[in-house]
């Protein structure tokens, strides 16, 4: 598969890494004040807000540690220079999203990161520092006006923020922290309200949780694609099961793909940071021309979805002579040889220790070698709509960081925004869970007779148990097709094209139970992330920021200046925003 997948990232120790403090053979059902489903810089820092109020079960489907934070390389965009920082930051953000950006959720994003940064350096967060001042190194990366990235251990920000949290989470006794556990559905009670969730834990045991507020933090879904640069649990389990509830879905067409990811034949989609961009890294197609002069006055850092597609159009293949197939794609590199070269002192090993270990595998140097790169999926500016507090569609269910859709990236996340979404508005969501009522169990809900494996379609009334060759399978031809039809350039033909790829793999899927593996309630989730992207995509009839249509080539904001949203089975539609 198309990932980078290191091991424990964030440096977790075996002893904390398990703890899953809830026996499964002796309950249930459980109980608690707050419940979070995800254990990455979202759902943490919700859960630290929440430990003073009342008790918190923080939940996580692999072990503590392993999520899309933890392989966040590229740095937190932050803004602690002053008024005149915050504007520009803002003013960034918005250019970036391409007209969709939300402005009360972008002057939320950068005026209150500064303070939650501050609270992760109270908290023991090693950011990079001068080795002669001892103040905060700052970078750029593309799209932004100023030097406002922080890194730490050269290329490894998210690892370390993740652990930092963690840290701080551990030291809370009314935190329970458990993983190893896949949430397969909400549980409503006869009013629709959310009051808990269905989980699964690896060990096959079942476990239903009740809350008087539920928190989606379970980040995204690049495996929805056959090249990404996600870890294997970013599913996108949460959106799925808020869209099985009702739930309203946003944006879901505007999947970024990272312009420079690993691109060797065997070797996984190592994400290569758009930091070494920042650092004045080139980009070169297979002639050994620079490009990016072609497509944007910003060059090498102009915006990622205009980076991703001329990589890939550079890297299309020569059209073959009397008709015959096309060629293989061409390659296209990342060089900083001229960096070494200019800047000795600048020790880019030292400078990107993980990629430069990763690289190492494979016999290359920064400073001396040509890197193959060629975009991958990576970042879903979409997802459960939410407003400025986390608030879903659904009493009782909240949502923040990558699962949600705050409107604060519009069309196009400006790069190293994410980090610092999930830590503000994390945050933001623990606060308005606060004012939520007592669990009141009055009004139940009958359990439901199944998971849906994509929409509209059941579980059988005789399910069987699942084939894990089966569901791989349909797995990677999924993948193949969401990457061929509904990747980073589409159009009606191949939209529609995967639509009945989808449907034709939900019947080969539909005599599995959805919920009886965490491997069948992974496909029933992506089968409906699929369908929510690509419904989407096939509605904007327009291209902007990461949705790119060669049949629409033109951004039309007279009439998709809007969000699209999805509830259901119902026809997509396009408003200004539902909350």
């Amino acid at each position: 598969m198309g990932r980078s997948s290191d091991a424990n990232p964030a440096g977790v120790t075996p002893e904390a890494a398990s703890l899953s403090r809830i026996p499964f053979s002796m309950v249930e059902t459980k109980e608690v004040d707050f419940l979070v489903i995800g254990a990455g810089i979202a759902g943490l820092r919700a859960a630290i807000t929440l430990a003073g109020h009342g008790r918190v079960l923080a939940i996580t489907k692999e072990q503590l540690g392993e999520s899309n934070t933890s392989y966040a390389q590229g740095g937190i965009a932050v803004a602690m220079s002053g008024a005149d920082d915050i504007a520009e930051h803002w003013a960034d953000t918005r250019s970036a999203g391409d007209g969709l950006v939300d402005r009360e959720a972008a002057e939320i994003l950068v005026a209150e990161g500064p303070p939650r940064v501050g609270e992760l350096l109270q908290w023991g967060t090693s950011f990079d520092r001068s080795a002669a001042t001892g103040e905060l190194q700052r970078t750029r990366e593309g799209a932004h006006s100023r030097h406002r990235i922080l890194h730490a251990n050269g290329d490894a920000t998210g690892a370390e923020i993740g652990r930092a949290l963690l840290a701080r989470a551990q030291t809370e006794p009314a935190i329970e922290l458990m993983d190893w556990c896949t949430c397969t559905d909400l549980v409503q009670n006869d009013h629709g309200r959310v009051i808990g969730v269905r989980l699964l834990h690896r060990d096959g045991a079942r476990l239903t949780v009740l809350a008087r507020a539920v928190l989606l933090a379970s980040g995204g879904a690049g495996e929805v694609y056959s090249d990404t640069t996600n870890p294997s649990v970013a599913t996108g389990d949460g959106i799925a099961a808020a869209w099985r509830a009702g739930a309203a879905i946003a944006d879901m067409e505007f999947y970024q793909f990272h312009p420079t990811a690993f691109s060797l034949a065997g070797a996984p989609r190592f994400l290569l940071s758009e930091a070494l961009r920042g650092e004045g890294a080139w980009l070169r197609n297979d002639q050994g021309e620079r490009f990016m002069e072609r497509y944007h006055p910003l060059l090498e850092l102009a915006p990622r979805d205009v980076v991703a597609r001329a990589i890939t159009r550079e890297g299309m293949p020569l059209p073959s002579p009397a008709g015959g197939p096309p060629g293989v794609g061409r390659p296209v590199y990342l060089d900083l040889r001229h960096l070494a070269q200019a800047q000795p002192e600048l020790e880019l090993a030292a400078r990107f220790p993980g990629i430069s270990a990763f690289l190492a595998r494979y016999g290359l140097l920064l400073s001396r070698d040509l890197i193959p790169v060629r975009p991958a999926a990576h970042y879903l500016m979409g997802g459960v709509e939410t407003d400025r507090h986390g608030r879903t569609t659904l009493p009782g269910l909240f949502a923040a960081g990558e699962v949600a859709c705050t409107g604060v990236h519009g069309a196009n996340r400006l790069a190293s925004n994410s980090l610092l979404e999930g830590l503000v508005f994390g945050a933001r969501a623990a606060e308005a869970m606060l004012a939520e009522p007592p669990l009141d169990l009055t009004h139940v809900a009958p359990a439901s007779g199944g998971v849906q494996a994509s929409g509209g379609v059941q579980a059988s009334a005789d399910p069987l148990r699942p084939d894990a060759a089966s569901i791989a399978s349909i797995r990677r031809t999924l993948q193949a097709e969401m990457w061929r039809d509904a990747g980073l350039l589409r159009d009606a033909a191949g939209l529609n094209r995967a639509l009945t790829c989808i449907d034709e793999l939900a019947l080969r899927a539909r005599p599995i139970d959805a919920s009886s593996s965490r491997e069948a309630t992974e496909l029933a989730n992506l089968l409906v992330l699929a369908r929510l992207i690509t419904r989407a995509a096939l509605a904007r009839e327009e291209s902007r920021g990461a949705h790119f249509r060669n049949d629409f080539p033109q951004r039309d904001d007279q009439n998709f200046s809007k969000h699209s949203v999805c509830v259901g089975d119902e026809p997509v539609r396009f408003a200004e925003r539902v909350l």
